[in-house]
């Protein structure tokens, strides 16, 4: 695989849209203000240093697109992935906007492949910083046109939107950081060593997953041996997860937790009854005081934790980690 160097003076889509094979791009240290699209499949994204090397771009749902419409949360982000086996490496993606409350979901990084790894990456935005397909049914639906063409009429484009099957991500030694759901979506997906960081927000409780599975998928997100860690939320204001659609799955599994995580661990999405189908679980969490976890969750057995692990390690082998 050669290896394409570029700088911030570089056009970084056009370098990809002129690729004819897979090939390592090499990210200078610098700024990129630019919003990329990846979609040849074995594309790798190194930077020179992940502090110092960073895309973003500022993009918001309630800004009004050149098509009339609204962008909504899946047209703004930064950078978006939809060729397989994409790897990402060292450098920091990042969505400017930083008030959700007044403009929307400012989504930085949006995977929408079947198969996607990332290391040592960092993930900057506030409210849904982290998108990963497939997409819940209803909104396949929805944002294809396919019943409501005169509103929609197919916004979004397919490769961004309708991926069919099953989804996985692996995600090592990464930091992403936000306030509400900032990790959310429907995919399989492993976050190992990483350190999830609940920013500040004016609202009163926020969310670190939103996950959408299906009943038909066994696995959802999976959070081993992460650090939960407080960047300006309110003490005991953070919950780990919530559940976007029914069936949602997420498990947290040897990981250590801030203050700022609400003893009650989970939440059931407002006023929904998502709680009653939600599959959330825990196994060796520490926190900074005990916790008194929602009945509705489960205390997972040390097999069961065991079988995270183990499927975590695969999935990093899968990968060439």
């Amino acid at each position: 695989m050669h290896t394409i160097t570029v700088t911030p003076d570089d056009n970084i889509q056009q370098i990809l849209d002129g690729l004819s094979s897979p090939a390592t791009i090499y990210l200078k240290a610098g700024v990129y203000e630019q919003k990329i699209k990846i979609s040849r499949p074995g594309v790798k994204l190194v930077g020179e240093n992940r502090d110092s090397t960073i895309v973003r771009w500022g993009d918001y749902a309630r800004k009004t697109h050149a098509d009339g419409l609204q962008y909504t949360t899946f047209r703004t982000y930064t950078v978006c992935v939809t060729g397989d086996g994409v790897r990402l490496e060292n450098f920091t993606i990042e969505n400017t906007n930083t008030d959700p409350v007044k403009v929307g979901q400012c989504v930085a990084l949006s995977v929408n492949a079947k198969s996607f790894s990332a290391a040592n990456m960092r993930l900057l935005s506030t409210q849904d910083t982290l998108f990963m397909a497939p997409f819940p049914d209803d909104l396949v639906v929805r944002y294809a046109g396919i019943t409501d063409e005169g509103y929609y009429d197919g916004f979004m484009p397919r490769d961004e939107l309708f991926m069919e099957g099953s989804s996985l991500c692996y995600f090592n030694n990464c930091e992403i950081c936000g306030t509400v759901d900032f990790i959310f979506g429907c995919a399989e997906a492993y976050f190992e060593k990483c350190r999830l960081v609940s920013l500040g927000d004016e609202r009163k409780a926020c969310y670190i997953a939103a996950p959408a599975h299906s009943l038909k998928q066994e696995r959802g997100f999976c959070f081993y041996d992460c650090d939960l860690v407080c960047g300006g939320a309110a003490e005991k204001s953070v919950y780990l997860a919530r559940p976007w659609r029914d069936f949602g799955k997420s498990v947290f599994i040897n990981c250590r937790a801030d203050g700022h995580i609400a003893p009650a661990l989970f939440d059931r999405w407002n006023d929904t009854y998502r709680y009653k189908t939600a599959r959330f679980g825990y196994y060796g969490l520490e926190c900074a005081e005990e916790p008194a976890p929602v009945d509705w969750c489960k205390k997972l057995d040390r097999d069961e934790a065991e079988d995270y692990i183990n499927m975590c390690a695969r999935t990093r082998g899968k990968f060439g980690f």
